[in-house]
């Protein structure tokens, strides 16, 4: 039955054309550590990842690392033979920030690191593929850790000089920047809950300082880029956000107050200081993590304030907004006893499921995206939107991947209604992910690419599947 409708989903796409705009841009995406290997060659320095896959393979799901991954490092040129045939506009990648300076401190930068951003970056320009480059993208010199990370307010001296050297390497030809990618996910799940690199169990307390020393050091990127760079440059400068769509799990005050609660305390944690009138945390956040601070017997509150100064220094420092979306999910009130260790989680006070009953699948559930550009674009005075991911993760090693055919072709549609019905301004959208690649904790049990990986293979043999024919047609035919 399921895959009836699947049938019936995609026949009901082909069968009605709808032409995309013409300033409509179209890229996948990909990440270093994800799939560049090369771990320790040619100077480059370790990273939070290398560290933590090496010491605990245990808590990668396969017990995999990212040594060799999709070897990109050396098989880079025909990566880029292959987004050419996609026909994309645009390329997401991010720079390795040990592999350009090894201990993570702009004393030492490591030319062969350079190089191979230097080669990649004009090959994509020789075939009128636009670099789209996100400076951090999860992998932090293990070096800086030491100090604390993204703990150590020092953290954002320490990015900003590193965005320097970018802008100073490769801003001549580099006109789009993303400071930090989805600073929720590795704040939260990463300094709150242990879940990945750097392994760090401090939730409600971690997290939050982890949060305001990256919400500095992206202005501080930002405001250098204005002041010495742009001129000559000019280029833009974002940040990427991820988020689901939270539905009200029912018709009542309760859990429809709790679903604009967990947009604004984790979407809004960071979009709020930035694109916001009040260029602060949301207010229900201020909120509740004091009140739960106080009953919990802190002497302050868990969420480290931001000064004056730091706020105006914060605001407005986006010339575009990259939107990272995945899922949708159903959201209640939930009442949190005040006990044990304090979190985010109890500090929101929801639970969340999925409906089992959503059509296609609950994995995937366009209309959630599309009322979720129009909550961006109502909370935040409509700004330019980058999607600068959006995919469908699997377990199968098939080319015929039906369901990310679908995934892609709904979430495009959405897009497209957003767009031309609702009036988003939504520019580009990017696919996670051009190839199967090093899923973090998850190894290499979950796929998200348009090209399968052999990774039995000595040169990581890639392999289309129908969803990148799929997505090719569309960036060709300009039409769905």
């Amino acid at each position: 039955m399921y895959r009836f409708i699947l049938a019936l989903v995609l026949l009901v796409c082909e069968g009605t054309s709808r032409k995309i705009p013409k300033d409509f841009k179209f890229g996948t995406s990909t990440a270093a550590f994800q799939v560049e290997g090369a771990w320790n060659v040619s100077g480059k320095g370790e990273s939070i990842w290398d560290r933590f896959t090496h010491s605990h393979p245990e808590l990668v799901r396969d017990h995999s690392n990212g040594d060799v991954a999709c070897d990109t490092y050396h098989e880079w040129r025909e990566d880029i033979e292959i987004l050419k045939d996609l026909g994309v506009d645009f390329h997401r990648f991010s720079l390795s920030w040990p592999r350009i300076l090894p201990d993570g401190f702009a004393r030492r930068i490591n030319p062969d690191g350079v190089r191979f951003y230097n080669d990649f970056i004009n090959k994509l320009l020789k075939n009128n593929i636009e670099p789209l480059v996100t400076l951090y993208h999860w992998d932090l010199p293990q070096r800086l850790q030491d100090l604390g990370g993204w703990t150590n307010p020092d953290m954002a001296v320490y990015f900003e000089e590193y965005a320097k050297i970018a802008f100073e390497l490769f801003g001549d030809r580099v006109k789009r920047w993303i400071t930090i990618n989805e600073p929720h996910s590795f704040c939260e799940f990463t300094y709150g809950y242990g879940h990945g690199a750097p392994h760090i169990f401090s939730p409600g307390i971690g997290d939050y300082l982890c949060g305001k020393t990256v919400l500095i050091a992206h202005a501080r990127a930002y405001h250098l880029y204005q002041r010495e760079f742009k001129k000559s440059q000019g280029g833009k400068i974002g940040i990427s956000l991820d988020t689901n769509w939270a539905e009200p799990m029912t018709n009542s005050t309760e859990d429809i107050k709790a679903a604009e609660r967990q947009l604004e305390m984790e979407f809004g944690w960071w979009a709020n200081p930035i694109f916001s009138n009040t260029g602060d945390y949301p207010e229900v956040m201020k909120q509740r993590v004091d009140e739960r601070s106080r009953l919990e017997n802190f002497t302050i509150s868990r969420l480290p304030a931001l000064t004056t100064d730091e706020i105006k220094m914060i605001k407005g420092t986006a010339d575009f907004l990259g939107l990272n979306h995945y899922h949708t999910w159903l959201v209640g009130d939930h009442d949190f006893p005040i006990d044990g260790e304090p979190s985010h989680e109890k500090d929101m006070g929801i639970k969340s499921r999925q409906d089992p009953n959503w059509k296609p699948s609950p994995q995937i559930v366009p209309w959630g995206f599309r009322k979720l550009m129009n909550w961006i674009k109502e909370k935040y005075n409509n700004p330019l939107v980058y999607i600068t991911e959006n995919g469908y993760g699997d377990i199968s090693e098939a080319l015929e991947d039906h369901d990310r055919v679908t995934q892609i072709k709904l979430f495009i549609q959405a897009v497209m209604d957003a767009v031309e019905k609702d009036g988003c301004n939504v520019k580009r959208y990017t696919y996670w992910s051009t190839l199967d690649n090093m899923e973090w904790s998850l190894g290499y049990t979950v796929k998200f690419g348009l090209y399968h990986v052999d990774f039995t293979s000595p040169n990581r043999t890639r392999t289309p599947k129908l969803s990148a024919k799929t997505f090719k047609d569309i960036i060709r035919k300009r039409q769905l």
